[in-house]
């Protein structure tokens, strides 16, 4: 379940960086990256766990997989907010400087 969270979060912020020049200056790369490599993350995870356990692998109980739901979710919030905070960080429409510039004067 954290895989195809993982993956689908991967593919999705993917999409809308190729699709969107707008995107691109607001640092959705990060998004990608960050995304991609929790999805390359649980890849290695569910091959060492498919080679221990076999079979069983395909077949979990819903509490596992409710879970493995929550960890997915928790890691799609977690990036986010790495996000936001670079795009706080490196500000790159200039909103917060042009704000507090405002506020200055």
């Amino acid at each position: 379940m954290c895989l195809m969270i993982a993956l689908i979060a991967a593919v999705a912020s993917t999409l809308v960086w190729y699709g969107s020049v707008s995107a691109r200056e607001l640092k959705i790369s990060i998004l990608c990256w960050l995304f991609w490599g929790a999805s390359l993350m649980w890849l290695v995870d569910a091959a060492f766990e498919y080679a221990e356990q076999g079979a069983e692998f395909f077949t979990p109980a819903a509490s596992d997989m409710l879970n493995d739901a929550f960890l997915g979710i928790s890691v799609v919030v977690l990036a986010l907010v790495i996000w936001i905070a670079v795009l706080l960080v490196k500000d790159p429409k200039g909103v917060i400087r042009e704000t507090l510039l405002k506020k200055n004067c």
